[in-house]
């Protein structure tokens, strides 16, 4: 699989998920290009600088509108727009509470990434499970339904209990990839921390969920077995870099590249890939990378002192 394959120089927007599917995206001026990840592909990218914002999703619109200013971004990660269009992108002003109601009808969800990592939050509901997807959530349930201000303050009420949080940071996240449990134990959390929920929004303007079933993600992830034992983290790119390798199933925006000389598999946040121009290469190793190794911390020692 290649973005861009009969075309050089397209501008990566990163991974999304669609009905189900993860797709990659790329631009090129008004120009449109996904490619669903198909797990055992091999992908080859080459990297072409400086690193520019992606432009936004304004109100109303079904497209992404381009940057007006082609602005240069960091290369390092972070923002991948420039301040102008995170400033009138409409997801982002959702996000900050600068849109009061859309007239949208919002899921209230709990969404499971850990022993002790449950997240609260809201999804337009014609969007299905797709931002559990593109969070990498292992397992969710929907608990409550109605209109944007008063899903939002049912989230505000279930984060201010303690049942959940609204934000984990994607290192975290990353980490219970290890270990998590199995899916019984997972939908045992679920459905007991949506009843609690449920007794907190007693009284709200939702319509509370008690029959939606418990979702889990963790075999479409291929996380059955957990995460690779030793693993390399891609953790800066630059202009000249290739990533390459065979594609594993999506676990989020998260990629793992498997490497033909066996070194070990790679993990690619593609928020990183973001920005950057790439063209397809075949035949070429990854390389120009800055990584880090992660390996699978030792299980605790549960043996009793012996003395």
């Amino acid at each position: 699989m290649t973005i861009g394959a009969q075309r050089a120089g397209w501008m990566s927007t990163g991974l999304s998920w669609h009905e189900g599917r993860a797709l990659l995206g790329a631009v090129s001026g008004a120009r449109v290009h996904e490619r669903a990840v198909e797990p055992g592909v091999e992908v080859g990218w080459l990297l072409h600088g400086p690193r520019r914002c992606t432009g936004a999703w304004l109100a109303g619109a079904t497209e992404r509108t381009p940057c007006p200013h082609h602005a240069v971004i960091d290369p390092d990660g972070g923002p991948t727009q420039c301040p102008a269009c995170q400033s009138v992108d409409r997801g982002l002003a959702l996000a900050r509470d600068q849109i009061l109601d859309d007239g949208r009808t919002y899921l209230l969800y709990l969404a499971w990434f850990g022993e002790g990592l449950l997240k609260v939050g809201l999804t337009a509901e014609q969007r299905g499970d797709s931002r559990l997807l593109e969070q990498g959530a292992l397992a969710y349930a929907f608990t409550a339904r109605g209109g944007l201000p008063a899903v939002r303050r049912a989230e505000l009420t279930v984060a201010a209990s303690g049942l959940a949080r609204e934000r984990f940071k994607s290192r975290l996240k990353t980490e219970h990839w290890w270990s998590h449990g199995d899916a019984a134990h997972r939908r045992t959390v679920l459905t007991a921390a949506r009843a609690q929920a449920h007794w907190l929004l007693e009284g709200h303007a939702v319509e509370r969920l008690a029959d939606r079933p418990v979702v889990d993600h963790v075999e479409r992830y291929g996380l059955a077995g957990g995460a690779p034992e030793a693993y390399r983290e891609i953790a800066g790119l630059a202009d000249g870099a290739v990533v390459a390798g065979r594609l594993r199933a999506p676990i989020g925006k998260h990629l793992f590249l498997d490497q033909a000389d066996g070194s070990g598999p790679l993990l690619l946040d593609t928020r990183r890939l973001t920005g950057w121009t790439l063209t397809p290469v075949s035949g070429r190793p990854s390389e120009g990378l800055a990584l880090q190794e992660r390996v699978r911390p030792p299980e605790p020692d549960t043996q009793e002192a012996l003395f």
